[in-house]
């Protein structure tokens, strides 16, 4: 029988994307087939850029195809992030809420690290520092000192670094000034930097939400949809009981919880590599089997990690090919992954 294009789709139907559950043809994902000889070229749109099982689907791919006869198939991917049925931000398709239970987890560094690792997997990505008692993206980002501007809508225009459009109140006020703000304040300044910032076209607007359960948390989930939230904790039995209760309010206030990360999960020498699992080992894990959602990785702890926030410069973006910065970019596709399928789901039925 001689191979075409209805042929090739006919075997494509029998491979599954591992994340939704159903085959590439029927969600659309085959983009482009191209035919020549014994060779096939296709094009497949992914949810994400950032999808963490490409390297499953393209083997799938050529399994499928292998019975046709075919002596060479390439695989490309192309594709973006699927935008919701309505934006939560004008020209922000996904909020992702990055929250801890308290403080000195690494939350931040965290935060930071995940829009740059979602940014170098070809998203457009933004970074609301909404730590509005103690703001430290600036800091982290090498933006301190910078001040905002506005367009001529007067709206504000994010300081950019790294290809990552970031807003932080210590972007405003002077270095050292004490925010003592009710929680009316708090919640108008963050409708400000949610309604009246010029985040233009984004993929991830990543929230680096303050430790703790309380107003700006609130807030956020009042003023905006989030997509989900993501939970950084440290093993130790301390902070896990803290990350669950962040987990709750997540519920409570029905946002998706996307998954769990655990940071220093162990310490790595910078003489011999050895890790060192100072706060106990596994915690994260174990609290994303308890709460019944994805495990995002583990974060090693180390020198230069801590060296790139004091330096302002991401490790992500300092050294893309080391230990802490694979971590992290690990940890972004199966982020990724898990808004893909929750927008998935969240689609209405035909």
């Amino acid at each position: 029988m001689a191979l075409s294009e209805e042929r090739v789709l006919e075997a494509l139907k029998g491979v599954m994307d591992p994340e939704l559950g159903k085959d590439l043809v029927s969600l659309g994902m085959v983009g482009e087939i191209r035919l020549e000889g014994k060779k096939a070229d296709l094009l497949i749109n992914l949810t994400t850029p950032a999808c963490p099982l490409k390297g499953q689907i393209e083997a799938d791919i050529r399994r499928a195809l292998l019975p046709l006869g075919l002596e060479e198939v390439r695989v490309r991917f192309g594709g973006g992030v699927r935008p919701p049925e309505q934006y939560p931000i004008p020209g922000v398709k996904h909020v992702v809420a990055v929250a801890s239970g308290k403080g000195g987890v690494g939350k931040s560094t965290v935060a930071a690290n995940l829009a740059l690792a979602l940014s170098r997997e070809g998203a457009r990505v933004g970074l609301l520092d909404a730590d509005l008692y103690g703001p430290s993206q600036a800091k982290m980002w090498g933006l301190e000192g910078q001040r905002l501007k506005v367009d001529a809508n007067r709206k504000i225009l994010p300081l950019e670094a790294h290809g990552i459009k970031v807003l932080s109140m210590a972007n405003i006020v002077p270095p050292g000034q004490a925010m003592i703000w009710r929680g009316p304040i708090l919640h108008g300044t963050l409708k400000q930097f949610l309604e009246d910032v010029n985040w233009g076209e984004l993929d991830y607007l990543v929230v680096d939400l303050p430790p703790g359960t309380g107003d700006v948390q609130l807030s956020l989930t009042q003023l905006t949809r989030v997509s989900g939230g993501v939970i950084v904790t440290t093993p130790q039995e301390v902070a896990l009981i803290d990350a669950e209760r962040a987990a709750d309010m997540f519920k409570k206030v029905q946002v998706p919880i996307l998954g769990v990360l655990e940071n220093m999960s162990a310490f790595l020498c910078p003489h011999c590599g050895k890790p060192t699992p100072i706060f106990g080992e596994g915690g994260g894990r174990r609290l994303a089997e308890r709460l019944k959602t994805r495990f995002l990785g583990e974060i090693p702890l180390t020198l230069r990690l801590r060296e790139s926030g004091d330096q302002g410069v991401p490790i992500v973006a300092q050294d893309p090919e080391g230990p802490e910065a694979q971590a992290f970019i690990g940890a972004a596709r199966e982020l990724a992954a898990a808004l893909s399928v929750q927008a998935f789901i969240s689609l209405p039925m035909a």
